[in-house]
């Protein structure tokens, strides 16, 4: 019998080793243990998985994904403190969580490296739930269509907070800033731009002035 190692039978399946190591906690696959406690997976298993098409997941398996827009954000344990909260919700609802994806970038950042494997997972049917916290944390516009994808792949997406925190404003403004300052760019060049990018924000901390005189 011919025995693969771990990164040997990911490689022939086309997924990460920790995939395999998930799919085994849930009985997916079985691997054979050898003396040393190391992982050896039969070559007719992995022959198996790929003549039925791969693993088909379990209705409570569920994929966290996690988004902040900036490295400082991160770097203040925002995004830390995003996943372990929704950890924390899974546990409450009973899900199994197969693995965690997070970004470091805009909501409007449409190559999100995180974003393109829950996609890529969700197209192989590897699991059937997606977990974020609120919406704009999976996309800042566009989101319908994300949903109406997923559900065609049998994906469902559970959003973990009722409402979005105080500070996700903030992003909002900077993604406003971002499309006026593209669009200005194309209709009147880098220095047009800017200009009013600069316009832009000084309207809106004049906005904000006024609500808090108002308060």
């Amino acid at each position: 019998m011919e025995l693969l190692s771990i990164s040997q039978a990911a490689k022939k399946l086309g997924v990460h080793p920790n995939r395999l190591r998930a799919w085994e906690k849930q009985g997916l696959i079985k691997p054979i243990r050898l003396p040393g406690g190391q992982r050896r997976y039969p070559v007719e298993e992995i022959n198996r998985i790929l003549g039925t098409g791969g693993v088909k997941a379990t209705p409570d398996t569920v994929v966290i994904y996690a988004r902040v827009s900036t490295k400082k954000q991160a770097d203040a344990g925002n995004l830390q403190q995003q996943v372990e909260r929704l950890r924390q919700y899974a546990r409450e609802q009973n899900y199994h969580i197969i693995t965690e994806y997070t970004d470091i970038a805009s909501g409007l950042n449409q190559k999100r490296r995180g974003l393109a494997k829950v996609m890529k997972a969700a197209e192989q049917g590897e699991f059937k739930k997606l977990l974020i916290e609120y919406p704009d944390r999976l996309a800042r516009f566009g989101y319908s269509y994300i949903e109406r994808h997923l559900k065609y792949c049998g994906v469902e997406i559970i959003t973990a907070a009722e409402k979005e925190p105080e500070d996700s404003q903030t992003e909002l403004v900077r993604d406003l800033l971002s499309i006026v300052t593209s669009f200005s760019a194309r209709l009147y060049g880098a220095r047009g731009g800017k200009k009013i990018r600069r316009g832009f924000r000084e309207l809106i901390t004049g906005v904000t002035r006024d609500e808090k005189e108002i308060q």
